[in-house]
């Protein structure tokens, strides 16, 4: 674990472009995650550096997904790598640049080999049934969200997949300090008022 603990807001939307960010972000959001899909590296660095400025003024935490290095060459403090990302990321540049990250896990063997690389924030997932992707992994269930709270102690731990409002109050009581949400507010009908609800969930906890 990483000297200096780190404190994560407890509703965590990705988004898939600049676009989102700047919609979600002014009503609270907090804590963001920017995940970019088949763009160009100019494109990719470009929105980093956008969203960066944008949620520094808007006192709001970017975390950027996979590219850690548009991460040194924008001035993001914080990146989510995946299981594949820790066998290429350079972890001497990102550590040396101050660079905080958060990484996936999905059964014991990636949890192991997430905690050698000394994250800032563990992510469990998925909880629940996701529609976003098709998953290798069937759905982890609170009774694994517990088992990971004992395992990783007090480094922070991020829920992710098919988390709803409902669903919520359940995950944070298994141990869940975090939790990362996609589908539920994006295809909601009114996605604005979808963030506003978590937001007033999770701020009365």
């Amino acid at each position: 674990m990483n000297s200096t603990q780190t404190k994560l807001a407890r509703f965590y939307p990705i988004v898939p472009d600049i676009g989102w960010l700047e919609r979600i972000v002014p009503l609270g959001v907090k804590l963001v995650q920017l995940r970019i899909k088949d763009s160009s590296p100019a494109e990719i660095a470009a929105q980093a550096k956008r969203a960066f400025d944008f949620c520094r003024e808007n006192n709001c935490q970017l975390v950027l997904n996979d590219y850690w290095e548009a991460a040194l060459d924008t001035g993001v403090d914080y990146i989510h790598l995946g299981q594949e990302d820790l066998r290429t990321a350079d972890f001497e540049a990102i550590k040396l640049a101050g660079i905080k990250f958060g990484v996936s896990t999905h059964d014991e063997a990636e949890l192991e080999i997430a905690l050698a690389a000394q994250p800032d924030y563990v992510a469990l997932g998925p909880i629940y049934e996701t529609k976003l992707k098709a998953m290798p992994w069937a759905p982890q269930g609170l009774e694994k969200v517990k088992e990971w709270r004992g395992k990783i102690r007090q480094l922070p731990l991020v829920a992710i997949g098919g988390l709803t409002p409902e669903r919520a109050p359940g995950v944070l009581e298994a141990g869940a300090d975090t939790l990362a949400v996609i589908t539920d507010f994006i295809t909601a009908s009114d996605p604005n008022e979808r963030v506003a609800q978590w937001l007033r969930q999770l701020e009365a906890r």
